[in-house]
């Protein structure tokens, strides 16, 4: 039931002579570079909350602390 390897050869060799071999080396290198590109996004994205903590404790004022504030000084 499954795709045979002489299945794939075919569908391959059908492709080659439709596209050439240019093209679909054009095509593999843009979606390598999609695909890189993706991954470096990702690891960016995983390691900003941790950065975006770091900021926060430096002299950061949470909102909570300034309501907290303006109650005092209203006293």
């Amino acid at each position: 039931m499954g795709i045979s390897i002489w299945q794939l050869v075919i569908i391959l060799a059908i492709v080659l002579v439709l596209f050439g071999a240019k093209r679909l080396r054009n095509v593999g290198s843009d979606l390598g570079a999609a695909v890189k590109g993706f991954k470096k996004a990702v690891k960016d994205e995983e390691s900003a909350p941790q950065d975006a903590k770091l900021e926060s404790k430096e002299g950061d004022v949470i909102e909570g602390e300034v309501s907290a504030k303006k109650e005092q000084d209203k006293v």
